[in-house]
């Protein structure tokens, strides 16, 4: 007899779930805990003190989930026991209009997303992973990590990559499958998506101190890069040397801007890419910035 599969949906007060249309189509039929609330953390947390399954899953309200989900996650499990936590990639929706479409070509590029370029792309199987390569967005725990680490309800976003990284110092051991997918809908605008990557920024000082991030480098380039920025008029009044690395940083814009535009067949990314990649870049370094200064 299978062990019992249970899904928990974090979702704010009075919104849809479309994920729900998805999850009926599966063959196999998963407890399935829509959890209402303003808290994500403080909903998953309660969807798992619900939980009858030996197996719970995480998913957002607004994904759609492959109808081998839970077929595949059951393959990882019966291959690799020794993996308490596995997740997969969060691609694209297939039903994107052109600008979540270009956001999700930015977010699965290295330069648009440096290292969590991985979570937004299918990529090599790891039996070590980490906060770069999954989210909550698409995870799955065996129950018996609960009894030693829930989400933090003092974080979001970004309680995820905490309770990946406190779940491993437990001792419990995390994967990556790229075969594990989902599909997410991307912000539809600049603004939505300014305020999305700002807020991640802004919350990471909260997850660790500066100098456990200076071991992470690439997340405090997009700060680094800001403060350049407010600097450079100053900069430039003492030598136009200082000026370099702000043309360098434009044509790796238009450079993988071109490429996205490429890859997509669309001559419409090239015009919305330099505009997001900008937008996700300074974004992130203002609320890191912000973050550090103001912790709570």
């Amino acid at each position: 007899m299978k062990d019992k599969f249970s899904i928990v949906i974090p979702i704010g007060i009075g919104r849809k779930a479309p994920v729900l249309d998805s999850i009926k189509k599966l063959k196999e039929k998963p407890q399935i805990l829509l959890i209402e609330g303003s808290n994500p953390p403080r909903n998953r947390n309660e969807g798992i003190k619900k939980s009858k399954g030996e197996f719970i899953g995480f998913l957002n309200a607004h994904s759609t989930i492959k109808k081998d989900w839970i077929a595949q996650t059951r393959l990882f499990f019966k291959k690799n026991s020794e993996i308490d936590i596995v997740g997969g990639p969060q691609l694209t929706s297939k039903e994107e209009g052109i600008f979540g479409r270009a956001s999700g070509e930015a977010l699965n590029s290295k330069f648009g997303s440096a290292a969590i370029s991985k979570r937004y792309k299918p990529s090599k199987e790891s039996l070590d992973a980490d906060e770069t390569m999954i989210t909550s967005a698409n995870l799955i725990c065996r129950k018996r990590v609960f009894d030693k680490t829930r989400f933090d309800e003092n974080i979001y976003p970004g309680e995820d990559p905490k309770f990946i990284e406190d779940a491993k110092s437990a001792g419990f051991k995390v994967a990556y499958s790229p075969r594990i997918q989902v599909y997410n809908f991307r912000r539809t605008n600049l603004k939505g998506l300014a305020k999305q990557i700002f807020n991640y920024g802004k919350t990471r000082p909260q997850k660790e101190g500066l100098l456990k991030t200076i071991k992470k480098p690439f997340f405090l380039v997009p700060s680094l890069f800001v403060i350049y920025l407010l600097a450079l008029s100053f900069l430039w009044s003492l030598s136009s040397f200082f000026i370099i690395p702000l043309y360098l940083y434009l044509v790796l814009v238009i450079a993988f801007s071109l490429r996205g535009a490429i890859r997509n067949k669309s001559i419409f990314f090239i015009f919305l890419l330099p505009f997001i990649f900008i937008t996700i870049h300074l974004s992130y370094g203002v609320g890191f910035i912000i973050g550090s200064l103001w912790k709570k």
